[in-house]
């Protein structure tokens, strides 16, 4: 009687042993089971914005203009980038910024950024100022590159203060290949231009550079600066939203656009729209978002690690996936195809009365 007892026994237990296997296979497989398993979220992890995390050295700190620091960043195996890139810094307080690479791309093992201290600004240029010195660590994500260098018969570039930080590269490469470009910089002062003296040097032959001190001659004339380009020309602004109006609006005919923005455009609100619902698929959670308030906002009351950064449609970080239901977009950020199936939650909103993302 014994032999089968421990016969039964053993295949109990052995069942028992595979249910478990079995069980923790289709947990991993799916966190949220008894949900079904999904595929790969896109939300977050677009092959855009498919960047790893890692933590970089800073061993250089520098003043480059009035106002204005410039951080050495130093670490292994970093991936290579393409003039017009800029990489996200995740500051000690959490707050996540973007700032434009202004280093060479074939300097290996190091990226370069530069911040201009913002008085009344949100709070990460003053943290990038006070907090980040020579020897600590910082956390960063990217590169990403959205401004990216064209190729085009001839290259106009119009900044204003530092928005010259993406320009900077693009010069080096264009005058090293001996390309047709030029450049009109302007800013409060002299000593608030951030690389005037090498600018100036890039631009010695052939009078490629125009300055434009504000303190000495007022604000730079876009109009005059396009008036005689040619069609094919790629024109490329970096600066504040004025400056980049005006170039927007001076823009002729036959030339592309290509602009980089630091601020958010005027337009981007989420203010003047009513009330309705998100249904977050992966989480199995559906959120309310109430007259004037941000989807962000709302998604985040149920999922805060969502990442988000400028809270004004410009910076990308809070992209997410939309599967069901019509977008109201308000940022001038996405491209059209972007713009068919996902949107920047802090900003855009609902054409009716429900949307389905993937979180």
């Amino acid at each position: 009687m014994a032999l089968p007892r421990l016969r039964t026994v053993a295949v109990v237990a052995g069942a028992a042993l595979l249910t478990r296997r079995a069980l923790r296979r289709r947990i991993a497989r799916s966190p949220l089971w008894p949900m079904p398993a999904l595929p790969e979220p896109i939300s977050g992890h677009s092959q855009r914005r498919a960047t790893s995390i890692r933590r970089l050295l800073i061993t250089e700190r520098a003043s480059v203009a009035e106002g204005v620091v410039q951080l050495r960043l130093e670490g292994a195996a970093l991936p290579r980038w393409q003039p017009g890139a800029h990489l996200d810094l995740v500051l000690p307080s959490g707050l996540v910024r973007q700032y434009s690479l202004c280093g060479d791309p074939d300097d290996p093992g190091t990226y370069t950024v530069a911040t201009r201290l913002v008085e009344d600004g949100r709070g990460g240029s003053r943290e990038v100022h006070e907090q980040l010195q020579e020897g600590a660590e910082i956390e960063v994500r990217g590169p990403r590159n959205r401004f990216p260098l064209v190729e085009a018969e001839a290259y106009v570039f119009v900044a204003g203060g530092i928005g010259i930080t993406p320009v900077l590269p693009m010069l080096r490469s264009l005058a090293a290949r001996g390309a047709n470009w030029r450049l009109l910089y302007g800013g409060r002062s002299r000593g608030s231009m951030p690389f005037l003296d090498e600018i100036e040097k890039l631009g010695a032959e052939g009078g490629r550079v125009t300055v434009v001190a504000q303190d000495e001659a007022g604000h730079p004339d876009a109009v005059a600066a396009l008036a005689d380009i040619a069609p094919g020309t790629a024109v490329y602004c970096c600066g504040p939203e004025p400056l980049m109006a005006a170039v927007t609006a001076a823009l002729p005919e036959g030339c592309t656009l290509h602009l980089e923005r630091f601020s958010a455009a005027a337009t981007a609100s989420s203010a003047d729209s009513g009330a309705f619902e998100v249904e977050l698929h992966r989480s199995g959670r559906t959120v309310q978002v109430a007259a004037g308030q941000s989807v962000l906002a709302a998604v985040r009351e149920e999922l805060p690690h969502v990442s988000y950064s400028c809270e004004q449609g410009f910076c990308g970080t809070c992209q997410q996936r939309v599967l069901e239901g019509e977008i109201d977009h308000r940022d001038e950020l996405l491209t059209d195809d972007e713009r068919g199936d996902s949107m920047l939650i802090c900003v855009s909103r609902c054409r009716g009365g429900r949307l389905v993302l993937d979180l």
